[in-house]
């Protein structure tokens, strides 16, 4: 769960009545992640509300938490709280993101040790160049030979009967 839930989660729990085996009940008690969505918490962590109730042992009808339930709950989380802290973790993403950088630098270290591979292909270009229709897909580095590529297929699609001239 993120660090920002579990405090709001905190929170919610000393001034809202907790209760277990339901969301809400009609007397005003609300579940953990209730209480935590109220207080700035907005995760919402279906997997939490069962364990929670599978904890309590919640029956088929919501009833309130007991102070035992609660003890638990608050430590839990408190230790929870103090243990993200140090690490210096705000969020799951935090973890994310440093797991992402560090496969980048090993991705880079390997990448750094390998040749380029040899494909066993040459450039033929200067052979091929004059025979029509020897490439089907070519590369244009420069600004006029595209625009001077691009009239051709235009004046092509006008008058298809007109012969291509090779490149």
């Amino acid at each position: 769960m993120p660090l920002d839930t579990k405090v709001a989660m905190r929170s919610g729990i000393d001034v809202n009545p907790i209760i277990v085996g339901a969301y809400t009940d009609r007397s005003g008690g609300v579940c953990p992640m209730l209480a935590a969505h109220r207080h700035g918490g907005r995760t919402a962590f279906a997997s939490f509300a069962r364990a929670w109730d599978k904890y309590a042992r919640a029956g088929n009808g919501a009833r309130p938490a007991t102070e035992r339930e609660l003890r638990t709950l608050v430590a839990m989380l408190d230790a929870s709280i103090a243990t993200d802290e140090a690490r210096g973790v705000d969020t799951p993403l935090a973890d994310a993101i440093a797991d992402h950088r560090s496969s980048q630098a090993r991705r880079a270290r390997r990448e750094e040790h390998q040749a380029p591979r040899d494909t066993g292909e040459r450039d033929r270009t200067s052979e091929l160049r004059g025979r029509r229709g020897w490439a089907w897909l070519r590369p244009v580095r420069r600004l006029d030979d595209y625009e001077r590529v691009l009239g051709e297929l235009e004046r092509a699609e006008k008058d298809p009967a007109r012969e291509r001239q090779p490149v």
